[in-house]
């Protein structure tokens, strides 16, 4: 991507930091009445009469992403998903976000306005104002920390804490296709590398392909459940798979929890990739993560005003704590939960 030699190469050197930071934040046109003062200052002056929400991810090449096959605009887009889907898990809305970046000199100008062209294309699509950040040298690849700032009324915001025994577990859209992207591409990697004239097959993998290099933080859902004025006790969204975040709504509301395996939604092209590739779709639920829905719990009154929803689905109840959090298998078998998501930190 970056070798490609009929693409004019500006080095970021000529420019210098000053420069670049004029050149990324020049056109910037603010949405939200809540900046009171963007790029430009110290600091950027945020006003609010609601709570704000705070969050932040840091993602390191190599760690988080391979550049071998992540375009550049992809990766500034979903830079901003990871960390505006935190602040809608809080039953909040996104407002702002600052950007850092840490780059070599084997990035050139064209590079970081690719990355930059994602990020703001997040920021129009989703309202939300770029309002400060930094830029600095790397000896080694890229690294992108995004904070993303929300706001909320005190009521309305939910936590992870609030779930209650016979609550519904609810999740939104379908799981497991964002990690059997990254398969898929991974896959498509070894073969360019044994073949680098063979030309990637994707055609039978787009949505998958789209859910790891595109996804789309779940904003919507919190519309809707607004609309249909249903507030979660509790809620996450699933960056590390349903497995972990599950566990972590029952850790910190004291309670366990039963979750139906024939009840897990999965696209048809899951489905079918998993037999293709000898996985079992259930374990990449589970474990998989970056779908970046929303799994919520709410109160048994609330299903009504759910059900029959197709973008929601009722995947299990709440527990009490001494009942532990347990996954009823397709055969009538209860299977303790464990939390399997990425590790980051993990020696290899």
């Amino acid at each position: 991507m970056l070798e490609n030699k009929d693409q004019s190469r500006t080095s970021l050197s000529e420019l210098g930091e000053f420069g670049l930071i004029e050149h990324l934040t020049n056109q910037i046109k603010i949405k939200n009445k809540s900046t009171v003062k963007g790029v430009g200052d110290d600091c950027a002056v945020i006003q609010s009469k609601n709570q704000i929400v705070v969050t932040t991810d840091l993602l390191v090449e190599g760690v988080h992403f391979d550049l071998s096959y992540v375009p550049l605009k992809h990766l500034g887009y979903k830079s901003v998903m990871v960390n505006i889907s935190d602040v809608y898990a809080m039953n909040a809305v996104a407002k702002q976000i600052t950007v850092s970046i840490a780059v070599s000199n084997r990035f050139p100008l064209e590079a970081i306005e690719e990355l930059y062209a994602g990020i703001y294309l997040a920021c129009d699509k989703y309202g939300v104002d770029l309002v400060g950040g930094d830029t600095t040298s790397s000896t080694k690849g890229l690294l992108i920390s995004i904070t993303a700032l929300g706001e909320g009324k005190k009521e309305d915001l939910v936590y992870r804490s609030g779930a209650k025994v016979n609550d519904l577990i609810v999740v939104s859209g379908d799981l497991g296709a964002a990690y059997l992207g990254l398969q898929v591409l991974e896959r498509e990697k070894q073969v360019f590398q044994v073949n680098p004239n063979a030309q990637p097959e994707l055609e039978n993998y787009t949505y998958l392909v789209e859910r790891q290099l595109k996804p789309e933080a779940r904003k919507d859902i919190v519309e809707l459940l607004k609309n249909l004025e249903v507030k979660p006790t509790a809620m996450i969204d699933i960056s590390d798979g349903l497995s972990s975040e599950i566990l972590h709504i029952c850790k910190q509301s004291k309670t366990g929890c039963v979750i139906y395996e024939d009840k897990i939604p999965l696209d048809p092209q899951v489905i079918s990739t998993c037999e293709e590739f000898n996985l079992d779709s259930t374990t990449i639920v589970l474990s998989g993560g970056e779908d970046y829905e929303l799994l919520f719990t709410i109160a048994q009154n609330d299903f009504e005003k759910i059900k029959g929803n197709p973008n929601l689905t009722v995947i299990g109840y709440i527990t009490e704590e001494s009942q532990d959090c347990t996954l009823m298998t397709r055969a009538n078998e209860k299977i303790k939960l464990i939390a399997r998501g990425w590790n980051a930190l993990k020696e290899d």
